[in-house]
């Protein structure tokens, strides 16, 4: 059984946005604005990505 990943990108600094879009970028695992982390396709995850999706870019 292979589980699908998703491609997280940091593109805009989390500076002046609220505590939970900041808590989310971080709970990504993503720092600096350039960092990339391959995640599991989850629920849980796209969830996240939707709440930063204007501070972050996807790749399937």
């Amino acid at each position: 059984m292979t589980s699908s990943t998703v491609k997280v990108t940091l593109r805009r600094s989390v500076i002046g946005r609220p505590e939970n879009q900041v808590q989310t970028v971080k709970a990504l695992g993503l720092r600096k604005i350039g960092d990339t982390r391959e995640l599991v396709d989850t629920p849980a995850v796209r969830g996240m990505i939707k709440t930063v999706q204007h501070l972050v870019e996807v790749e399937a």
